[in-house]
């Protein structure tokens, strides 16, 4: 969901302009993908396979909400596509040695997931060539019109996906097993909603809903899978400005570490604490600047999808990688628009413009 950028606050007011695009610790992208292939508002939402044994060899997949999934190194250079239909939002556990992808499909209205060894793509990136398959592992009919998807693996449910409602309110959970996919139960979290992720260790998904209020929600996940309470992480009377959009989870180990949500309509970065009360921790914005390799990067604004990682991938990402969605992708002011793509953000110079804390600091 686009929502308004600095340049349309402007028209509004002068001074909350200023307030809102400028007030923000800011750092630089080290790296940015290619265009996506659809014109117009297209690139959504990433997600970040790690290689374990070698985290430099980790690969990022990126939406392209009317046409299929991009694949990409950690140089944001693309190693494959898919055309798959339009793949809104996407996101992956692995475990075992396998790595289950699932995707929200609204061409199909489908849940659609793969199996993946991760052999196979530690093979991929090794080769510098990987791209899903477009026979589906797996795949499910919604029973509403389908939008954002988040995965998990639950300590009692197992692999489980939660997708939200286009213009509705409607969340549904579903659980992978040897079966497939079966629909476990389906909640109303109150309005629109797209934005999700699941904290599998705390057991708690988190879950921007847009339209109507503006607010990030918690709830608890067990058995009985009740979602008739919730926690208002925070809302447009705080620290959001427009929609509320991609959220992700910084691990700083099993428990503890930081939520970070788009705010979308003054293009920044909100922490807020993973565990309750979730206390905000401030803000960031992506400004324009040099890449690693030197080159002009543009600033971010209006974001999407968003994915966080917290691991030493290299030497540019030495405490974790950020990939953030940009919906204005340009060079700099001079040039033309061109089509959305995905930024690279090394998640050590968040922590040091925040002056971020961690246990292990």
């Amino acid at each position: 969901m686009t929502s308004q950028i600095c340049n349309t606050i402007v028209l509004v007011s002068l001074v909350s302009f200023i307030g809102a695009c400028s007030q923000y610790p800011a750092v630089t992208a080290k790296f940015e993908t290619p265009q996506v292939t659809t014109h117009d508002d297209a690139a959504d939402d990433p997600a970040i396979w790690v290689d374990v044994a070698q985290p430099e060899n980790s690969l990022v997949f990126g939406t392209d909400k009317k046409s299929g999934v991009h694949v990409y190194n950690l140089q944001g250079q693309e190693i494959g596509y898919t055309g798959l239909g339009d793949i809104n939002n996407i996101d992956l556990r692995s475990q075992d040695g396998v790595t289950k992808i699932v995707a929200s499909n609204r061409t199909s209205e489908t849940i659609d997931l793969w199996l993946v060894s991760d052999l196979r793509l530690q093979e991929g990136s090794k080769q510098n060539k990987f791209a899903l398959d477009t026979q589906r592992s797996v795949r499910a009919n919604s029973a509403i019109n389908i939008y954002g998807i988040c995965a998990g693996n639950d300590s009692e449910l197992g692999f489980i996906a939660f997708v939200t409602e286009d213009e509705g309110p409607g969340v549904e959970i579903w659980q992978y097993s040897d079966a497939g996919l079966s629909l476990l139960t389906t909640f109303n979290n109150g309005g629109e909603s797209e934005g999700c992720v699941y904290d599998d260790e705390n057991r708690r998904l988190f879950i921007s809903e847009e339209e109507n209020n503006g607010v990030l929600k918690a709830y608890s996940i067990d058995q009985a899978l009740d979602f008739s309470s919730f926690t208002t992480v925070d809302s447009r009377k705080g620290h959001i400005v427009g929609d509320p959009e991609g959220v992700a989870i910084y691990k700083t180990n099993d428990t503890d570490g930081f939520i970070v949500l788009s705010s979308q309509g003054d293009s920044k970065f909100n922490l807020y604490n993973r565990k309750p009360p979730y206390e905000y921790v401030g803000s960031f914005s992506v400004k324009a600047g040099l890449g690693a390799t030197r080159l002009p990067i543009d600033e971010i604004t209006t974001t999407d999808g968003i994915e966080v990682i917290n691991l030493d991938f290299n030497s540019h990402f030495p405490e974790g990688l950020m990939v953030i969605q940009d919906d204005v992708n340009t060079v700099d002011k001079k040039s033309k628009l061109k089509r959305q793509n995905f930024k690279f953000v090394s998640f050590k110079d968040i922590k040091n413009i925040l002056s971020l804390k961690t246990a292990a600091d």
